[in-house]
């Protein structure tokens, strides 16, 4: 008798323990977030990429789920971040455009502080918290990640950084440039350094007042830095693995500046155009580096209380990088599908079941509320995100999300359902929408709004409604 009086005294401690928003430190399952910067949708070999193998984070779907309708919040990196790292659309806080180059160090130009992230939420229960990567909300110290909930932090604030600095030793590095020598337009190269103009435009001065830092201090950083961050990954789950911890591992690969390590490059010399040979070098090296921060959860024995999620924040952009986002339409900085939709997967052994593949819409703030769920942080009331782990474990078989929506300045979007509503234009205030059906149309091939304009009007009033919840945009 008294056995089974403790042990209902045992579930109802729990039960209280739920309730008040608390779990014992031992049933906090660790969080990794591995987000990749202008990853295309069809660049995995898990997306049926066959040009360049990524074992290891297709090991993620293997071991997890796959979701094949995963979207972000945003078509380019900042927002996006915004969104996932709050839970919710980040234009209803007004945090709309993508900051680049000196922006990033404007006062007010950053995450707003009202806003909750995923690294105070968990802090507040107690976990461990580290960002290794990159930021790039907001550069001055109002919005320093170790003011926003980081524990520790090793990385860069801006929007890129060069892998390598000058004279980029070791990589095989192009730039993008208005002329190439001798005042024409084309590629010019040497050894290992070429030159194009096939965006119109200079490479960015990533570095400028962009150091990389370590808490609050710059330092000199020799490694390649997709290796770096991996090495500053691996060591932040050694010296945390007695303990929950939230790892957000924002790797700047594949985003440009397109640097390629030698012993990547040489393994697909076979690739002849040199620019998909630079892209093909970096994505394998997040690969294996990827690989280590696997291998380094199994080696901890981490893998049944470890929840981790990989994505990148955007569609790829397939012109500067030769991203391929197949068999999508568009492009990083669009509100087609290939900048909106993401490769996106999850595993956690013995929670989440081992090759599954979820074909129903998701989204990145989601990321946030399984977060907060599982960890048991009271839910906040406000996020546009959704706990995804009834969905991946069979108890809810309905759609995570029926209505999603996208604003940046003139560009928008909507979905409802199968069908999306898309303006590309340049006047919202006198749309020219377009309409297609994503589930029988998913490379947006087939505008359909002259065909049916009843259609476009019951979207149009529902993207009216979720509109005039938005904020005007804060910078």
């Amino acid at each position: 008798m008294l056995p089974r009086l403790f042990a209902r005294a045992g579930r109802l401690l729990v039960l209280l323990c739920l309730c008040a928003g608390n779990l014992p430190a031992a049933d906090q399952p660790n969080i990794i977030l591995l987000v990749a910067d202008d990853l295309g949708y069809g660049e995995l070999g898990c997306q049926g990429n066959a040009e360049i193998p990524t074992p290891h984070i297709d090991s993620i779907a293997t071991n997890g789920t796959r979701f094949t309708q995963g979207y972000v919040t945003a078509p380019n990196c900042s927002p996006s971040r915004a969104g996932f790292l709050t839970g919710r659309i980040p234009t209803r806080f007004g945090y709309e455009f993508n900051p680049i180059g000196a922006r990033n160090e404007d006062p007010g130009t950053g995450l707003p502080k009202e806003e909750t992230t995923l690294a105070e939420l968990l802090h507040e229960q107690g976990y461990t918290t580290g960002l290794i990567g990159k930021w790039h909300l907001g550069g001055t110290a109002d919005y320093h990640p170790q003011r926003r909930g980081f524990d520790e932090f090793f990385g860069f604030l801006h929007e890129g950084h060069y892998f390598v600095p000058p004279p980029y030793r070791g990589v095989t590095t192009m730039l993008r440039r208005r002329t190439i020598p001798g005042g024409g337009r084309g590629r010019w190269s040497s050894d290992r350094l070429i030159y194009s103009t096939h965006m119109g435009h200079d490479e960015p001065a990533y570095d400028a007042n962009n150091p990389i830092i370590r808490g609050g201090q710059p330092v000199v950083e020799n490694e390649y830095l997709t290796d770096a961050f991996t090495r500053e990954a691996v060591d932040f789950i050694d010296r945390h693995a007695d303990k929950p911890f939230f790892l957000y591992l924002a790797y700047n690969a594949v985003h440009s500046p397109l640097q390629g390590a030698d012993k990547y490059m040489q393994r697909f010399s076979h690739i002849e155009d040199i620019q998909r040979r630079i892209f093909a070098a970096m994505l394998a090296n997040l690969d294996n580096s990827v690989g280590e921060v696997l291998g380094k959860v199994r080696e901890e024995q981490l893998e049944e209380k470890t929840l981790i999620f990989f994505l990148s924040d955007n569609g790829g952009p397939t012109r500067e990088l030769t991203s391929s986002n197949l068999p999508l339409r568009g492009e990083k900085g669009q509100m087609y599908e290939g900048g909106l939709r993401v490769p996106f997967m999850v595993q956690w052994k013995g929670q989440v079941s081992a090759g599954q593949v979820f074909d129903k819409p998701v989204v990145s703030v989601d990321m946030f509320a399984t977060a907060a769920q599982i960890s048991g942080a009271k839910m906040p009331e406000n996020l546009d995100g959704v706990d995804l782990m009834p969905y991946l474990t069979g108890h809810k078989a309905n759609s995570p999300h029926e209505t999603f929506y996208w604003r940046q300045g003139a560009k928008t979007a909507l979905r409802h359902g199968d069908w999306k509503l898309v303006h590309m234009g340049r006047n919202l205030s006198q749309p020219k929408w377009e309409l297609y059906n994503i589930a029988h149309d998913v490379s947006e091939k087939d505008d359909q709004a002259m065909e049916m304009p009843a259609k476009v009007t019951e979207l149009e009033v529902i993207w009216q409604r979720m509109n005039g919840e938005m904020l005007e945009p804060r910078f």
